[in-house]
């Protein structure tokens, strides 16, 4: 048995391939054996299965509307069998540099790139994003699965730099606004002041700031789940291209792992590419595509709203007035 046909709990919803599936799914990857150049409408909703240093130089220039960049962190790490090494910070700034100033020419003049990391990486990426793009800001995501440390303070937080490549760029703020409940309402002449009053509660749309406590890291019990062993939340993801993507743009993931940033661009209504070395990775990616087709929900994200974690109930009953607001 192997670790991907492992025995699970009855309600545990990781999503997993049968080897049935996993010929069909191959057939839906792009594959560039022969190295040549490639067109953009060659791979417009794809899942490229390649090393990404073997596609770089074929890829076309400035078509991208949006980077999204999951790289490996400077860690020791097994991706199915592709391991990465943990190294010093020149190393690892060596590494970056290696790609990232030829991933950056699939973007447009007024693009915008996110790239992500950990405390330890940060400061390389920030180098990397200087010297490269206009940073525009650092998100920081409280990451709260994990274990405590014993002799450290738990690591409970990652990094998303944000940067642009001209003064120019798209960014939608009302899209990315998040439902937040209202602790001290304040009132003027007796009626609420920017908040609303519902029988769930007082709530207030507000805007996004760049530390965000409202993202579940994905497991068991959840239908996005599989087992990579770094996989992004949809929410989080979600954030970035309603917030950087117009409708109908295009959004690049040159490390898409088991598939997170093609399957949200998907959901709401972006086109993507997704490139990914590990074969497995790319048949879990296309098969969240397939389940994309009829369910295009994304946890904690409903109706345009971004909600508070833990507020599933209040969104489940919003969506239920929407449906029969439509009937």
């Amino acid at each position: 048995m192997t670790s991907f046909e492992k025995e699970r709990a009855p309600r545990n919803r990781t999503i997993t391939i049968s080897e049935n599936e996993r010929a069909l799914l191959k057939n839906r990857l792009f594959y560039n054996p022969d190295g040549e150049e490639i067109s953009a409408s060659q791979i417009i909703n794809k899942t490229v299965c390649a090393d990404l240093f073997s596609i770089l130089d074929t890829l076309p220039n400035e078509f991208v509307d949006l980077l999204i960049i999951d790289p490996p962190y400077n860690l020791d790490k097994d991706f199915n069998g592709f391991k990465f090494s943990k190294t010093n910070d020149d190393a690892y700034l060596e590494y970056l540099k290696s790609w990232f100033p030829k991933i950056l020419n699939t973007l447009k003049p007024n693009g915008s790139v996110y790239i992500c990391g950990d405390w330890k990486s940060t400061f390389c990426l920030y180098q990397i994003m200087r010297d490269h793009t206009i940073i525009r800001n650092r998100i920081i995501w409280q990451r709260e699965k994990g274990r405590g440390a014993k002799a450290n303070w738990k690591n409970a937080t990652e990094d998303i730099w944000f940067g642009t490549k001209s003064e120019e760029y798209y960014f939608d703020i009302d899209a990315v606004k998040q439902k937040r409940k209202v602790i001290a309402p304040y009132r003027e002449n007796g009626k609420p002041k920017d908040w609303e009053e519902t029988e769930e509660g007082n709530f207030r749309l507000t805007h996004p700031s760049n530390f965000w406590d409202d993202i579940s890291i994905p497991y068991w019990s959840m239908p996005e789940n599989t087992d990579h062993p770094t996989q992004k939340p949809e929410k989080l993801i979600a954030k970035l291209i309603l917030a950087s993507c117009p409708q109908n743009g295009i959004v690049l993931d040159p490390f898409l792992g088991s598939g997170t940033t093609s399957v949200v661009a998907k959901k709401l209504g972006r086109n993507y590419i997704g490139i990914e070395k590990n074969e497995e990775y790319c048949c879990w990616a296309e098969k969240r595509l397939a389940i994309s087709d009829t369910d295009t929900n994304i946890q904690g994200y409903s109706n345009g709203i971004f909600w508070e974690r833990n507020t599933m109930n209040i969104q489940m009953k919003e969506s239920k007035k929407v449906i029969q607001n439509i009937h």
